[in-house]
C-alpha cells in the first residue's frame, strides 16, 4: 500500500513525499549487497595476496611472521567491516541521501523534516543496521509494517525517512493568489474602495483557502488583509482577516 507524507519547510511550503516502501527498500538493499559482496571478496583475495610478501618483508627485518599475518587479518577484517557499514554513510554523504541501490530504485533518505540527511543521522541509522542484519532484518520488517512512515529502527533512531525521489511542491500561496486574465469577476465598480483586481484577489482567497493547510491560509489571509485594510477604514480592523475577506467576497457592508 503507498504511503505519502507532507513536510512543511519554515517559508509554509509543503512538500509531498511519497514513502519508499518494504519491496523497493530490500530491492535496494540486495543491489547494495551485491555490490558490497564483490568488493568483499577483492579484499579477501588482495588480503591473501598481499600475505606471502608481508611474510617475506618480516623475514627481512627479522619480524615474527606470526604478528605480520595477523596484522594482515586485522586490516582485511577492519575493512570489510568498514565496508558493511561505511558504505552505506559515505554514500549517503556523496550522493545526498542514496546508495547504488537506492539510486537504481529511485529512493532516497530524508531527515523528518525534509531537509538533506546529515552525516550524523548517517552513522546513527546505518550503526542500528547492525543489530537489524543480525536477525535477518525481520527487526526491520516488523518496524516498517507497524510504523506510518515505513521507519526502520535505524530510521527511529536518527530522525530519518526514506521516500521515492521526487517530491510533489504545494507553491507559496501568493503564486497562486496572483490575479490570472479574466479573473476579475467583480465587475469595473470598485467596493469599499477597492479596486477590481483586488475583490479578484479575495474572491480567489475564499475559493480556495479551504484546500490550504491551516497555517498557509493564515499566512495568506494576514498578507491579503495587511495590503487591504488601509483602503477599508476603520470598520475593517474590529475584523479577522478571514472573515474581513470572506465578508468582501460575498460584497458585505462591513
Amino acid at each position: 500500500m503507498e504511503r505519502s507524507v507532507a513536510v512543511r519547510t519554515p517559508e509554509s511550503i509543503a512538500f509531498y513525499y511519497e514513502l519508499a516502501g518494504i519491496g523497493s527498500r530490500f530491492l535496494a538493499l540486495a543491489v547494495d549487497t551485491i555490490i558490497q559482496g564483490f568488493a568483499g571478496l577483492a579484499i579477501v583475495i588482495l588480503g591473501g595476496l598481499a600475505a606471502p610478501r608481508a611474510a617475506e618483508v618480516a623475514r627481512v627485518l627479522h619480524l615474527s611472521q606470526k604478528n605480520i599475518a595477523s596484522t594482515v587479518v586485522a586490516i582485511v577484517v577492519a575493512l570489510v567491516f568498514m565496508l558493511l557499514y561505511g558504505y552505506f554513510i559515505a554514500f549517503e554523504q556523496l550522493w545526498n541521501g542514496q546508495t547504488p541501490g537506492k539510486r537504481a530504485l529511485g529512493i532516497r533518505v530524508v531527515a523528518d523534516g525534509g531537509y538533506p540527511v546529515t552525516f550524523l543521522d548517517s552513522v546513527i541509522r546505518n550503526l542500528v543496521r547492525i543489530p537489524e542484519s543480525l536477525t535477518f532484518y525481520s527487526l526491520s520488517v516488523a518496524s516498517m509494517l507497524l510504523s506510518a512512515q515505513n521507519k526502520r529502527l535505524g530510521d527511529f533512531a536518527a530522525g530519518t525517512i526514506v521516500v521515492r525521489d521526487r517530491a510533489f511542491e504545494m507553491p507559496d500561496p501568493a503564486t497562486w493568489l496572483r490575479p490570472t486574465p479574466g479573473a476579475a469577476a467583480a465587475g469595473n465598480t470598485a467596493f469599499g474602495g477597492l479596486n477590481s483586481d483586488e475583490l479578484a484577489l479575495v474572491d480567489r482567497y475564499v475559493a480556495r483557502r479551504t484546500v490550504l493547510e491551516p497555517h498557509a491560509a493564515q499566512l495568506a489571509a494576514t498578507k491579503i488583509a495587511a495590503a487591504l485594510r488601509p483602503k477599508l477604514g476603520v470598520a475593517a480592523h474590529d475584523l479577522s482577516d478571514d472573515e474581513l475577506l470572506v465578508r468582501l467576497s460575498a460584497r458585505q457592508p462591513l
